[in-house]
């Protein structure tokens, strides 16, 4: 596997989570049209960012267990 640095992960994770929250708020207020596409990429931004943000979670945690033994 690849030596991803989780720092990055949490990184994009976060930028992906925000987006998928500030999206739907665009378009709440009309800022944004609501069309099919960007609601079905808001939620994948949201689904995505969340499960790359807990991949760069557990590597942090696998690392910081092999350091600790």
């Amino acid at each position: 596997m690849m030596d991803l640095d989780p720092k990055i992960l949490l990184a994009v994770g976060f930028f992906l989570l925000v987006l998928g929250v500030v999206l739907p708020f665009l378009m709440v207020l009309q800022i944004l049209e609501s069309t099919m596409f960007l609601n079905f990429f808001s939620f994948i931004a949201q689904f995505l960012g969340l499960i790359v943000g807990f991949i760069g979670a557990m590597l942090i945690v696998r690392r910081n267990r092999r350091r600790d033994h």
